[in-house]
């Protein structure tokens, strides 16, 4: 199954959990992205119902409770919806590796594309004056997000494809061209890395993802090259970074009651009349940043000017992510 089909797939299926009265393929088709036709265009209407239909046989067979039904007595288009109690999984106790595996997957839907068009969806939903069922979107955009370079450093590892990238090291001002055969993508102690071979180098290296500099632009034909047989990439990334030294301290002020996890961090607590100071060790004023930014307005950044700096360029990032998807809501 395509990439496409797949995520118009799980769209619809997000669309029709989502609504407590049964949607016609027209307001589907005007909500769920995939589906976008000129309805009086008979040879482009046709082709959508064509997908349509396809798209309801394979749900059926994948088990999703896909009803039909009418919304009144009044209504001569017959609509659809997916009933919750029919959808719904039992309750699965997993072991503390697995939930850490659903955690990291969870992390990453955000990122696949998928969260965004969903939420679209949803929106245009409630513009329509659909009555949406608001525990339906929980978690569809979670507050951890991936680095811009993850999905193409992972197209390019998983096609075998060269890539080259400006790198930022830390201690030179100018960032340096990169030459890599990317073998793979992984998360180790909350950053991601790629891993592969250096062509300038000619040795394995590895590369924080944090610190790729604009664009990943892919150089090399598909195939161009073979991974090591059973590489472990953790291994390598374990190596090359070293234990984590959190020698830096991060003054902030949080809400009374709010952000335990922060709490649980500090070396430090004062209370305040405008809230408690916390004192946090941190190594990497930019994954603090990314920590701190998931508790909104309840954390505020004293010091120092790194780490608030930090908060402040990745509240500018998500801001315009989202004025990026305002706006291809409204393209549709």
């Amino acid at each position: 199954m395509s990439r496409n089909r797949t995520e118009r797939l799980v769209n619809l299926v997000i669309c029709l959990l989502s609504t407590r009265r049964f949607l016609t393929a027209a307001q589907i088709a005007a909500t769920v992205p995939g589906y976008e036709h000129d309805p009086n265009d008979a040879k482009d209407h046709e082709a959508f119902q064509r997908k349509f239909e396809r798209d309801k046989a394979e749900l059926r067979e994948l088990g999703v409770p896909l009803e039909t039904g009418t919304a009144s007595v009044f209504d001569a288009e017959p609509g659809y919806r997916i009933a919750p109690r029919e959808y719904a999984l039992p309750d699965i106790p997993l072991e503390p590796d697995e939930a850490a595996a659903v955690g990291i997957a969870a992390r990453l839907w955000q990122h696949a594309g998928l969260a965004a068009a969903a939420s679209s969806g949803l929106a245009k939903l409630r513009a329509a004056g659909v009555d949406v069922d608001p525990q339906a979107t929980l978690g569809l955009e979670p507050m951890v997000t991936v680095d811009p370079a993850f999905a193409p450093l992972t197209a390019a590892a998983r096609d075998r494809r060269e890539v080259n990238f400006d790198y930022r090291v830390p201690d030179r001002d100018a960032p340096s061209r990169r030459r890599l055969q990317p073998w793979g993508v992984v998360c180790w102690r909350g950053r991601w890395y790629v891993v592969g071979h250096d062509l300038d180098r000619e040795a394995t290296r590895c590369f924080r993802l944090s610190r790729v500099v604009g664009a990943v632009r892919v150089t090399g034909q598909p195939g161009a090259y073979e991974p090591p047989a059973r590489v472990d990439l953790i291994s390598h990334v374990a190596r090359w970074s070293g234990p984590v030294e959190r020698t830096g301290r991060a003054t902030v002020l949080v809400a009374p009651g709010r952000a335990a996890g922060l709490r649980r961090w500090a070396v430090s607590s004062t209370a305040g009349p405008d809230g408690d100071r916390l004192v946090l060790p941190y190594a990497d004023s930019d994954y603090l940043a990314g920590q701190l930014v998931g508790y909104g307005p309840d954390v505020r950044v004293l010091e120092p000017p790194e780490v608030r700096e930090a908060v402040i360029q990745r509240l500018k990032e998500i801001a315009a992510r989202h004025d990026e998807l305002a706006v291809a809501g409204g393209a549709r």
